[in-house]
């Protein structure tokens, strides 16, 4: 699941065996089987890749897409995002973070943004996070602080 948990992407090999970085496009091609042709190109790619670095940024757009413009429910989303992250070719920097972003994001109802920003304050225990954002007070492990 997620291999390649590194403690920075610049750091010595990390991911020495990754062959490529994978783009948003091509995960939404693959979830969605749109527009059919590109759907195709995509899993098909998809099926014969070795090793491909998913960058969180790419994540946090994957859930945007798809909850933006495929409007697909938040559970659907998280269950989606967990089938790419354990999909075997892929590979991320840390996999743990990501998947207790989604869990947060999922239970609690809150922007992955914020998901992730609380999932990284979880891992970094640094409970307070300065946001406006008033969702992030449902999350009991974070401390929001409102400048």
């Amino acid at each position: 699941m997620g291999r390649c948990a590194a403690q920075h992407p610049t750091g010595p090999r990390c991911c020495a065996s990754v062959t490529a970085f994978v783009d948003t496009n091509v995960l939404i091609r693959h979830l969605t089987g749109d527009p059919p042709d590109l759907a195709a190109r995509a899993t098909t790619f998809l099926a014969e890749a070795d090793e491909l670095l998913l960058p969180d940024l790419i994540v946090a757009e994957i859930v945007y897409v798809l909850e933006s413009y495929y409007e697909v429910p938040t559970d659907e989303v998280a269950r989606l995002v967990r089938s790419v992250i354990a999909f075997a070719p892929i590979r991320t920097l840390d996999p743990a973070l990501l998947l207790r972003s989604l869990e947060v994001y999922e239970t609690h109802r809150i922007d992955f943004a914020e998901a992730y920003l609380v999932a990284s304050a979880e891992a970094a225990r640094v409970p307070d996070i300065v946001s406006f954002d008033r969702s992030i007070d449902r999350v009991t492990t974070a401390n929001r602080i409102e400048p």
